[in-house]
């Protein structure tokens, strides 16, 4: 395959927006669109290496995953293990037992997978994961592992025959991303399936220059490289992605490696020295950044200036050219690469991943989560899915329906509800609150169709709770969060309300009162636990204690304990009779309000949910709540 230096550069204009944007510098803010420029890059050079081999019957899939392994895993190995001592020195234990799990992920290169079900990308927890950015490596290497089958399978039919296959699943892809967008924004942004195109554009690329070679074209190379800048300075992470949003930067790197060839001022630019330089250690720049920042906010109390990252910026650069002359050149350059042949390169790279794997497994098992802990059952028990709590003849029933806030003591309740003889049932829905008619709509982080589901949710419980035979139901939700109409991000929140003119707190104190109402029409006693007191800044508090610099975490009761009032006032002048756990009195004794106990576990996991310190306390509190049976 014929050197292209102005690939090289155009793996330059990828990368460094990806830093910058990860740097937190706004004016890259689209600089996340580096990836799908990677990812047409690596469709067409991986391509065309294949096309080449098929042709000429030399074609050895041990030889081509050869030379994936030589440029994947000695720069990935050595980033993985520079990660492990400050994982352990600067990370919490929670967060630790998720680091631990992604070192298995990675090595699997199903990180993608893992990050996917853990976080929203653009959130402020997802800033302090290490490995995070291995998620695009699991999907490049899931898409290494199956296409070269998939050539090798449609050969026979033609080459002619395989571009338009291509061209077809290319664009199955980018109408799941499309779709995909609005209904599931977490899976669509993380998962293979959403971003296939964007390599299958590569790979068409290829299929082109190969039958017509690469054509000159100033004007269509110069738009190529607009299309890029234009998406890296004009999206933001309220740009819906990937999407057709996505095809600009994909089209603009589809123009540049078609048509810059070298008489054009694009590829001239592009082919300059330092762009070049840049290219050849973008994949070990790639590597070094993120654990470099995430390192870096991890163990700064307040987020880190501009000064010290960009200064980490060029750090990673610096590590990045040591790890491709010392690490990545060795083993990917002949006549003699480090571990010459294919058995010993399999061999030791199946050892060390082993052992990175052991690792994860037992950094998972070991680390001791005293200080933060929480129990969750989520979907797992909810609407009658699961009878984890259900006894054939119970002496009374229980429905316990909220939120998150339900869940973090959802469990003791089952147990002690259980092991007094009694039956529960879960209706349970994180970010929806048990309040009938009043739902919560945030489409960046949950989806544009959440505030349906939400609603359904409230509806399913309700026609059960209603019709059922529970005596008692149990109301917990973050009513607080809800009343002031935003989330922890602040992040707007759309209530749906009948009446839109009524402000958040009204809203959801009228329409509690309605909940209650129909509970008590239906039979049931109600016990309403109300939300407990919040962190401020949680999580610079956590790190004073960490690193010595305080001995204490303390709770604030403004506003928690207004909204409570209020909800249970509006009830009280409604004549409807309900019990009261007050969650806020586990954690304040007189003025102070501390979150570390004395054995030095935390009350809260997050600032904000009750952790398993408190969670059977409460669930106690609400058994003895109940009338007498």
């Amino acid at each position: 395959m014929k050197y292209r230096p102005e690939i090289d550069g155009l793996r330059m204009v990828a990368v460094l927006p990806v830093i910058l944007f990860h740097a937190g510098f706004t004016f890259f803010s689209g600089g996340f669109v580096g990836v799908d420029v990677f990812f047409v890059i690596s469709g067409y050079l991986i391509t065309t290496i294949l096309i080449t081999e098929l042709e000429a019957g030399r074609f050895s899939i041990l030889r081509f995953y050869e030379r994936r392994a030589r440029r994947i895993l000695p720069a990935l190995f050595t980033v993985m293990l520079c990660c492990l001592p400050f994982a352990w020195l600067w990370m919490f234990p929670a967060a630790q037992k998720d680091f631990a799990q992604s070192l298995v992920a990675v090595v699997f290169f199903a990180s993608n997978f893992l990050f996917w079900k853990e976080t929203d990308y653009f959130a402020t927890a997802a800033e302090e994961k290490p490995l995070l950015h291995t998620w695009s490596l699991a999907v490049e290497e899931q898409y290494y592992l199956l296409f070269p089958l998939f050539l090798i399978l449609f050969w026979r039919f033609g080459r002619h025959r395989v571009f338009w296959i291509i061209a077809a699943l290319a664009a199955i892809s980018l109408l799941l991303s499309e779709w995909s967008w609005r209904t599931r924004p977490a899976a669509n942004f993380y998962l293979a399936h959403t971003r296939a195109w964007e390599l299958l554009a590569g790979s068409l690329c290829a299929f082109l220059a190969a039958k017509r070679g690469v054509r000159g074209s100033n004007l269509l190379s110069a738009a190529g490289l607009g299309l890029i800048v234009f998406a890296i300075v004009s999206y933001d992470e309220t740009t819906p992605f990937p999407s057709f949003y996505a095809v600009v930067p994909v089209l603009g790197a589809v123009l540049i490696v078609l048509f810059a060839d070298q008489r054009t001022w694009v590829a001239r630019g592009l082919s300059l020295k330092i762009c070049t330089g840049i290219g050849l250690i973008s994949y070990s720049a790639y590597l070094w950044h993120q654990p470099l920042f995430a390192f870096a906010r991890i163990r700064s109390l307040e987020e880190p200036g501009e000064g010290l990252m960009l200064s980490l910026a060029f750090a990673a650069l610096a590590l990045a050219y040591l790890t491709w002359r010392f690490i990545e050149k060795p083993f990917r350059r002949s006549p003699v690469p480090a571990l010459p042949s294919q058995g010993i390169l399999f061999g030791v790279s199946g050892m060390v991943a082993t052992v990175f794997v052991a690792l994860g497994f037992w950094g998972y098992m070991a680390t001791k989560d005293l200080q933060i802990s929480r129990e969750v059952l989520s979907e797992r028990c909810n609407l009658h899915r699961g009878d984890c709590f259900h006894l054939e003849n119970p002496g009374f029933s229980v429905a316990l329906w909220g939120d998150s806030y339900a869940d973090a003591f959802a469990k003791s309740l089952g147990a002690q509800v259980r092991e007094a003889g009694g039956d529960l049932a879960l209706f349970i829905k994180h970010s929806c609150p048990s309040i009938l008619g009043v739902t919560r709509n945030e489409p960046n982080r949950l989806g544009v169709k959440f505030a349906d589901q939400c609603r359904r949710h409230n509806e399913k419980a309700q026609a059960d709770i209603v019709e059922g035979t529970y005596d008692y139901v149990v109301l917990a939700s973050s009513y607080l969060r809800y009343a002031e109409a935003r989330n922890l991000k602040g992040m707007p929140v759309l209530l749906d309300h009948r009446d839109s003119a009524l402000a958040a707190d009204q809203a959801i104190a009228g329409n509690m009162v309605e909940t209650v109402r129909a509970i008590r029409a239906a039979g049931a006693e109600v016990i309403l636990v109300t939300p407990p007191p919040r962190v401020p800044d949680f999580d610079r508090q956590r790190k004073l204690v960490k690193f010595g610099q305080a001995d204490q975490i303390y709770a604030e009761v403004e506003g928690g304990t207004d909204i409570s009032q209020m909800l249970l006032s509006r009830i009280a002048a409604a004549n409807i009779p309900v019990k009261h756990v007050n969650t806020i009195s586990y954690f304040c004794g007189g003025a102070d309000c501390p979150v570390i106990t004395e054995d030095g576990r935390l009350k809260t996991y997050d600032g904000s949910h009750i952790s398993t310190v408190l969670s059977p306390v409460i669930a106690k509190a609400v058994l003895d709540a109940t009338w007498p049976r």
